[in-house]
């Protein structure tokens, strides 16, 4: 059996990011090795754990989505980002792919949209 994808959650609503854990801790190819409610601690935890990807919200306290991202991309270039936000319009979903996210779901996508998105972006850090 293959290792499975380690991921870090961005996301500063408790219940959501508490659901989404439990989520994908109910896939075997998925393992969420840290959570942060904060943008600013972000780049900080992810050079700490080094995941194959992190789920990034869009609206964020400390620093914003965009900030944070660029910030864990400089952290570890190795780690793709994947947005995950309630509302994020077109302009705001540009500044995410220019810092660096690798896709911008809308976090009512369905899980199995957010999945496909963690494999999708886990690829090129496998190979």
């Amino acid at each position: 059996m293959a290792e499975p994808i380690r991921v870090v959650l961005v996301e500063d609503n408790d219940v959501f990011r508490e659901a989404l854990e439990l989520l994908l801790a109910l896939r075997g190819e998925i393992e969420v090795v840290a959570t942060v409610a904060d943008g600013a601690d972000a780049a900080r935890v992810v050079a700490e754990v080094r995941p194959d990807v992190v789920l990034m919200d869009y609206r964020l306290p400390g620093l914003d989505g965009v900030q944070a991202t660029r910030a864990v991309r400089a952290a570890c270039p190795g780690t793709a980002v994947v947005c995950l936000t309630a509302s994020a319009n077109p302009r705001e979903r540009e500044a995410l792919v220019e810092a660096g996210a690798v896709d911008c779901l809308q976090k009512d996508d369905g899980l199995d949209a957010i999945i496909a998105a963690v494999h999708n972006a886990a690829r090129p850090a496998a190979a």
